[in-house]
């Protein structure tokens, strides 16, 4: 699966170096910071797709002996790994801005410049919307990291443009570089959601809550048959979910009726919860417990 998504890496990859090209005309046109800090960003959107790229193809890679679980959690380093350049990018765009604050400098060919920074949002908000279609819907946290970014990016471009019309209509010069400033906190933020939500990756975090509604949801179902479930544990690793969990059943049941039930619920739960590597212990009920519910 992760082979059939290197394609959309080889896209972001060409989308990073369009815009970079767009942006880097449009700021060498006006001469604003703020157009410069759109090009600083789309050279980390470079990196970060090259980064994509080689984490999908490594995420791709069948298990073996040294690795028997796969390869899969290679994609939280693409994502990790383009939230700090994110933010070597706010830092860099800052101390421009800032540059750009004590010593003011008029904006020239504003018009081109917009229009070829706004071809080049363009570009980034097409991209963006394909790989955050496909990163959900293969549940590929490297897509969905590259199109967040790529979307903040369509932001940025878009509060860039604001700030310099703003400085056509009234002469402020300073609000150039001050629209800069922002940029960066915005890029900062987006930087700790990739580094954040990568960490929980490698830390094996429990799938998101929806989902484990969801699973209880379908639990509940066979508890009503006088089923009963303990230790339950989710976690995503890239685009696979494993799922562990004890199956309690009558302690008088024959092995082979406990392990039928153990498979009608790992079936159950991969129809609601698609792909997912589902590991079940089978236990014995309490006495008490399966007198009770009258299996």
């Amino acid at each position: 699966m992760n082979s059939n998504l290197t394609r959309y890496a080889w896209l972001s990859i060409a989308a990073a170096l369009s815009t970079m090209a767009l942006k880097t005309l449009a700021w060498w046109l006006t001469g604003s910071v703020g157009l410069l800090s759109d090009a600083i960003e789309s050279l980390v959107n470079l990196a970060g797709a090259l980064m994509a790229l080689w984490m999908l193809k490594l995420a791709a890679t069948p298990a073996d002996v040294e690795h028997p679980h796969g390869h899969s959690k290679a994609e939280y380093f693409s994502s990790a790994f383009e939230g700090l350049l994110i933010f070597l990018a706010a830092l860099s765009i800052a101390q421009t801005a800032l540059q750009r604050l004590l010593h003011p400098q008029a904006l020239e060919a504003v018009g081109a410049g917009l229009v070829v920074s706004a071809l080049a949002s363009l570009i980034n908000l097409v991209v963006a919307r394909i790989l955050l279609r496909v990163g959900q819907t293969q549940n590929s946290i490297t897509l969905e990291a590259d199109a967040q970014h790529l979307m903040t990016d369509v932001w940025t471009s878009a509060g860039v443009m604001v700030g310099i019309a703003l400085v056509l209509l009234t002469g402020w010069l300073w609000l150039d570089p001050a629209i800069a400033l922002l940029v960066a906190g915005n890029i900062l933020f987006t930087g700790w959601q990739l580094l954040r939500r990568s960490a929980d990756g490698l830390l094996d975090a429990a799938l998101p809550l929806a989902q484990r509604q969801q699973i209880d949801r379908v639990l509940d179902d066979f508890r009503a048959q006088g089923l009963d479930f303990d230790a339950i544990k989710t976690r995503q690793a890239g685009q696979h979910t494993f799922i562990t969990l004890h199956v309690l059943v009558p302690g008088h049941w024959p092995v082979q009726q406990g392990h039928d039930c153990c498979e009608n619920v790992e079936q159950v739960l991969r129809q609601n919860v698609p792909g997912a590597h589902i590991i079940t212990h089978l236990e014995p009920l309490p006495a008490s417990a399966s007198t009770h519910s009258g299996l």
